[in-house]
This record gives structure tokens, sequence and C-alpha cells, in this order.
């Protein structure tokens, strides 16, 4: 098993939403370098960063934190969080990034989904992440019809290198993960 940390970057800092809400935060550090290199100083092999502002906004808006988090350590990070133009991705990845994570445009934009893998293969991945059986997007704003059954197959039909899953109702919690999710969503 892989962990990866997680940076959530909001307004520039790292923080921990609490189930989804912007306004519920913690606020676990000013600098999102410092936290990285914290983290591969503890032994991360891989790191999962989220423009938070960006989910929000519909376009990545912490570019400047990311750089900062790219020059200042040697392992591979994955950023998501906004992307929602095929132009989005392709600065990603010329920015350094190893994989990217696509949300909402995973699920009302195919032909952008169809392009970012066809163009980057297995290193285009999707966040499913759910509010009551549903996928959430737009920040994880609104729930759209979408089920994990609906969405999984096409997945895999496609090629995409992986899906995180969220249970937005146990994020931020330290409740930790949803077992009977994950086992359901593995079967």
């Amino acid at each position: 098993m892989i962990i990866l940390p997680a940076i959530d970057i909001l307004r520039g800092k790292c923080v921990r939403l609490y189930q989804g809400d912007a306004e519920r935060h913690t606020v676990f550090g000013e600098n999102p370098a410092a936290m990285a290199q914290r983290w591969e100083r503890e032994g991360a092999r891989y790191l999962h960063v989220v423009d938070l502002d960006g989910a929000f906004a519909g376009a990545p808006q912490n570019l400047d934190a990311l750089r900062g988090i790219l020059e200042s350590v040697s392992i591979p990070v994955q950023f998501g969080g906004g992307l929602r133009e095929i132009n989005a991705v392709r600065r990603l990845f010329k920015m350094g990034v190893d994989r990217v994570i696509l949300g909402t445009a995973a699920i009302e934009d195919a032909g952008l989904l169809n392009a970012a893998v066809g163009e980057f293969g297995r290193q285009v991945c999707v966040g499913m992440d759910l509010r009551e059986g549903r996928v959430a997007v737009k920040g994880w704003l609104e729930r759209s019809a979408v089920t994990p059954s609906d969405l999984l197959p096409r997945l895999e039909r496609i090629g995409v290198g992986g899906v995180i899953c969220t249970d937005i109702a146990a994020d931020g919690t330290l409740s930790g993960p949803n077992i009977r999710l994950l086992d359901e969503m593995l079967t």
C-alpha cells in the first residue's frame, strides 16, 4: 500500500475542509512548499495536491503554490482542482506534474476526458467524490445524477490511470475511511 499525503490549498494555505465546506476548515500551514518538503522528509513517495479555489472557480487558482511544491521536492505530484480545459491539463504536465485528476470534467465533459486520456494515457485520473451515493461536482457544491456504478465501467473502458474516491460525509471528520464504500467500489 502506498499512502499519498494530501496538500489541499485554499487561499494559498494548507487546509483540511470539514465535509467539503470551505467555510469550515482548519489551517495546517501557511506554506504549501514547506508542507511538501515535510511530507517528503517523513518518507512520502508521492504527493496529492488539490487546488480547492480552482475546484470552486472552475480553473486552477494556486499555480504559484504548485510551482513552489514542484521546485521544492523530488517526489512525484498528482494535482487536481478546476481542470476543465485541455490546455490547463497540458500546462500542468509542462510544469512537471506526474498525474492530473479530473473531477467535474469527467462527469460533464466526456470529450475533455477522452482527449486528456488520449494524449496523456494513464497519467490522467478521475476524482469520484461522493455525496449521498452520487458523484459531486464543482468543488463538491453540486450533486450530479451519476452513481459510481454508472461511472466506473466507463472509466475502465476509457483507460484512466486511477480513481480517487472520497466520501464527502467522512472527509475532514477524522473518522477514518469509509471502508464499506471502498469495499463496494472494489466489487
